[in-house]
């Protein structure tokens, strides 16, 4: 019998940060979006889109969202002091937003459960998506057996190796778990895979993509979902320290948990915005994943945005100990960020990122993902630059249990450069 998520009619006045239709939903982020994509997608990315234009204003999907939120994801999520992480950084107050405590451990399934509850409102029965790192594998996994959907995950082989416990967790919850062998076998691999896999049936298949990168709808559609972080970060902050921060941090791949974290305090001017890249082992060398700052403009699966590019156009390989982050995009929203200077963006390596884990469990007793250390390193050093009148709010996106083996390496010595 399918499970169904029943939830009671509310005005969508009553839903707080579940106001999904909160920020306006557009194809072109100024001359970044659009949807570059083959002619037979064209029906099914069109389909989605007017689905999507719907549902985030009916009242009846936004109560149904909203509840399971709370219920089974566990919303809000807490916003922490971190004393003992201000003391090691020495100036601003640094605060928490812990998407590490969100159900499977990450701000993935903010995303996957509302595209999953948009797949069952089309009427699809098979879902397929990527993943790197594997956390949004196992949200989709995990949002698809809740409402009774075959998923299969594209996952490079890769990853595969450095994310063992992800994919068992996926295999456990019922989805089937697709190696990719191509290429550098990682997430951009693996998304690759599944465009192609959605081509082959684009009207039977839901491609539920991860983050906010890709054709139009999926960067405005992932962004309304994740900035329920955002908005809760927002009250939060007011609640805790009566003001807004003075800077936002977030760590930034194809960028889903820092566009959630950044839009709703785009129109506030007095706060900043501050992405960490993955610049591996430095942006000064092949090695990297830092999109923006050693990016150019161009066009990767199905948007014009900022990416990793030969003079040819071809994209380069990446490399980040983060899975998460080892993509050579960045989402077309991010790329209008930097492009305005709204947003700042930092290329973070991967030793500063795996000093900044060891601080903030040493510290404050949490094991982040390796892609949200690349985030903490970059509050400490801004919190570090100013008074302790000011305050720093960090995203944590993910816990580090997924990341124990490429700990273990790394303290070992059997990854990246001799420190």
């Amino acid at each position: 019998m399918t499970r169904q998520a029943h939830a009671p009619a509310q005005p969508a006045d009553a839903l707080d940060g579940f106001r999904l239709d909160a920020h306006p939903m557009q194809e072109h982020f100024g001359p970044y979006g659009g949807s570059w994509i083959p002619e037979v997608l064209v029906p099914a990315a069109t389909r989605i889109a007017h689905a999507w234009a719907d549902a985030r204003q009916d009242p009846d999907f936004l109560a149904e969202y909203a509840h399971l939120c709370r219920t089974f994801i566990g919303r809000p999520t807490p916003l922490q002091d971190a004393p003992r992480l201000t003391s090691h950084a020495g100036g601003a107050r640094i605060l928490l937003k812990r998407e590490d405590l969100a159900h499977t451990g990450a701000h993935k399934i903010n995303n996957a459960i509302g595209q999953a509850l948009l797949a069952k409102r089309l009427g699809v029965t098979s879902v397929i998506a990527e993943t790197g790192a594997g956390q949004h594998g196992v949200a989709t996994a995990t949002a698809c057996a809740l409402l009774g959907i075959e998923c299969v995950v594209h996952m490079g082989s890769h990853d595969i190796e450095r994310q063992h416990p992800n994919v068992v967790r996926m295999e456990l919850l019922g989805a089937t778990v697709h190696p990719v062998d191509e290429g550098t076998r990682t997430l951009t691999d693996a998304v690759s895979s599944a465009v192609r896999a959605w081509i082959s049936d684009p009207e039977g298949t839901y491609y539920l993509i991860g983050s906010a990168v890709g054709m139009h709808p999926f960067p405005t559609m992932v962004r309304d979902l994740q900035c329920v972080i955002g908005h809760e970060a927002r009250v939060q902050s007011l609640a805790l320290v009566d003001q807004l921060p003075n800077a936002v941090v977030a760590c930034v791949g194809g960028g889903s948990n820092s566009i959630g974290t950044f839009v709703p305090f785009v129109a506030d001017e007095g706060v900043e915005l501050h992405g960490a890249e993955a610049a591996g082992d430095g942006i000064d060398t092949p090695r990297h994943a830092s999109s923006i700052a050693g990016g150019r403009d161009g066009v990767l699966h199905g948007a014009h945005t900022k990416l990793l590019q030969d003079d040819d156009g071809q994209v380069l390989p990446t490399h980040s100990i983060s899975a998460g982050l080892d993509y050579p995009g960045v989402g077309p929203e991010h790329a209008q960020l930097a492009a305005t200077g709204r947003a700042t963006y930092h290329p973070v390596t991967d030793a500063q990122a795996m000093d900044a884990l060891e601080v903030l469990c040493r510290t404050e007793g949490i094991i982040p993902a390796i892609e949200s250390a690349h985030a903490i390193h970059l509050a400490v050093e801004l919190a570090s630059t100013r008074s302790s009148d000011e305050v720093v709010l960090v995203t944590v996106s993910g816990r580090g249990d997924k990341d124990l083996s490429s700990i273990i390496a790394w303290r070992e010595g059997r990854l990246g450069d001799a420190r």
